[in-house]
């Protein structure tokens, strides 16, 4: 009976190749996988919606923890009026990714398109607690209130939404469409009184 010893040289050369075969495997995965999320990115480009939608499913089954896909696949399914599938999708991107401004700005976006503008807020408030400078979260903040009839309130956040970038478009004509909607407002008070 022998008993094999094992020098720390040869654990040491297997451990080193072990790491290599698993660099070239996952370089290949992730070659394989970003092949597979442009040509995805093709499909949506041309509103091929449900070829993009097989090709994150593959890229998922090669990287299935992969938060970016997620989003990727939920604003697919949001652009294809999948407002359900899009949140669920947005929310495994959460449970991988808590912080994630995307997902949080996306599935926001969603719930407003499906009109859950409270939760859409809540959304937009976690973006905020993460960044408190982002302009997006603002600027759809604003928005979700504006739908709810806030639109004092709406106009405070398109403002800060433009204080922090001065260019933002969206919340430079959403500001200007709800003060012109407050002032109708006003308008029809003071004639009724």
């Amino acid at each position: 009976m022998s008993s094999q010893i094992l020098c720390p040289q040869l654990i040491i050369d297997k451990t080193k190749n072990q790491f290599i075969i698993d660099k070239i495997l996952s370089n290949h995965m992730s070659n394989k996988v970003e092949k597979m999320l442009t040509q995805a990115f093709e499909c949506v480009e041309d509103e091929n919606f449900s070829d993009a939608l097989k090709l994150y499913d593959l890229a998922l089954k090669e990287d299935p923890d992969n938060a970016n896909i997620l989003i990727d696949k939920g604003a697919t399914l949001q652009n294809m009026g999948k407002l359900k599938l899009a949140i669920r999708s947005y929310d495994k991107a959460l449970d991988i990714s808590p912080d994630n401004i995307d997902a949080l700005l996306n599935k926001g976006s969603t719930l407003h398109s499906d009109e859950k503008y409270l939760q859409a807020i809540e959304c937009y408030d976690s973006a905020l607690k993460i960044d408190k400078k982002c302009a997006m979260a603002l600027a759809y903040k604003g928005l979700s209130l504006g739908e709810m009839g806030e639109l004092k309130e709406a106009i405070k956040h398109f403002k800060k939404a433009l204080s922090i970038d001065k260019d933002y478009d969206l919340a430079s004509i959403s500001k200007d469409i709800a003060q012109e909607l407050l002032k109708s407002i006003n308008e029809e008070k003071s004639k009724i009184q």
